[in-house]
């Protein structure tokens, strides 16, 4: 092995798309600042329960555990940056009415995941703790498509659940742990004949409405449908009054919405509506969100929570390639003139690149376009398309 060899599906970020991916992430926190979020930087490592704990296995197994030198014990690399905004929420900041945190920045996992297949994504997110009413699902989601379309992101299709609905049958039945955890299975893979089977035991109503949600999916019509079909219990419906108040609102973002009873993503995780965004051209989903209410009891205050999240790496997959900035080139000259002329060009955000002593050669490497020339007493800037050849 060589040196200078990276770990598989860790790498580097080049100068032209490491432009742009920092261009695209100060363009997402200003418009998450305007919003009222508060841009916040948790900690890389943690000690191992504080990252973990209420959020389920599947982030467990995503997780690097390394062991603390100097009080021996174990922690995490933050493998999710939502748990610990969590906890600064409950633990940090203490407030008592509504608080709005956002965050940009790598985590690191066990194993490639998202759109761009890497162990390192740069995760950039959005929370709201302290409201309990969809209203606030509402903010958060149309945040969340308001960040991917300032990103260039078209033709945005959104998913909508609500893993309420099945936690609602699974409490009212008060099935066993490995009933429960059987039935989520067959129904994220959308097994009818696996769900008849494993609820043959339960009375036909629950049994019908397990099966039902495998073919709930579709249009704002879907809704209607499941009214009809799932018991008539006041959480499922309120689950459905969710479901369809947001998808109303949403409508004047441009979007396409659908809903689909049976994804229970982060069923453990989450606590009420789920939600995930896709657009042509990319092969999973851009940002996936929704409420997490439970989360912040494992820091010894529960507040109603929601959010999202995107790997801004896995984003930019789908984009043009990057290319690379064009500066203006300014002679290897001590001429005070040229000095101010540089300086304000900078000022006004031009990106200007004074040649250095020995490196005439090497001026096609610079990426300039045009120079600084003086014509009388005045430097100025002229087009110089031969210092790209």
């Amino acid at each position: 092995m060589r040196n200078w060899l990276l770990p598989e599906y860790i790498e580097d970020v080049l100068p032209a798309e490491a432009a742009r991916i920092e261009t695209l992430r100060r363009r997402l926190l200003d418009l998450f600042s305007v919003h009222g979020y508060e841009y916040v930087i948790p900690p890389m490592l943690e000690y191992l329960e504080s990252l973990i704990t209420g959020v389920g296995h599947d982030l467990d197994l995503a997780t690097f555990k390394v062991v603390d030198q100097l009080t021996g014990r174990l922690m995490g690399v933050r493998a999710d940056t939502t748990p610990q905004a969590a906890r600064i929420d409950a633990h940090m900041l203490n407030r008592q009415g509504v608080t709005r945190l956002c965050y940009a920045g790598s985590v690191l996992k066990t194993n490639p995941d998202g759109l761009a297949q890497t162990r390192e994504p740069l995760q950039v997110g959005a929370e709201l703790f302290g409201h309990a009413g969809v209203e606030s699902d509402v903010e958060i989601q149309r945040l969340m498509v308001k960040s991917l379309q300032a990103m260039g992101v078209q033709s945005l299709h959104i998913d909508f659940s609500h893993v309420g609905i099945f936690g609602c049958l699974v409490n009212q039945n008060k099935l066993s742990d490995k009933l429960e955890q059987a039935l989520y299975a067959a129904l994220q893979s959308k097994d009818q004949s696996a769900v008849k089977e494993l609820s043959a035991g339960l009375d036909v109503t629950t049994r019908d409405a397990l099966c039902s949600l495998t073919r709930l999916n579709g249009g704002i019509e879907i809704l209607e449908q499941a009214g009809q079909v799932l018991p008539a219990h006041p959480e499922i419906r309120q689950a459905l009054n969710d479901l369809r108040h947001v998808g109303v609102q949403l409508a004047d973002l441009g979007v396409d919405v659908c809903f689909d009873l049976s994804e229970l993503r982060g069923y453990h995780y989450h606590s009420g509506i789920v939600f995930a965004a896709y657009a042509q051209g990319y092969a999973g989903p851009l940002a996936l969100g929704g409420r997490y209410d439970e989360v912040g009891q494992a820091f010894g205050r529960a507040r109603p929570a929601t959010g999202f999240s995107l790997d801004l790496r896995g984003v930019v997959t789908a984009l043009p390639p990057a290319e690379k900035t064009r500066a203006i080139f300014a002679p290897c000259d001590v001429d005070s003139g040229l000095q101010q002329a540089i300086e304000a060009l900078r000022a006004d955000g031009q990106i200007v690149i004074q040649e250095l002593p020995g490196h005439e050669q090497h001026r096609a490497e610079l990426g300039c376009d045009r120079k600084l020339e003086k014509q009388g007493t005045q430097w100025q800037v002229v087009a110089a398309p031969e210092l790209l050849n």
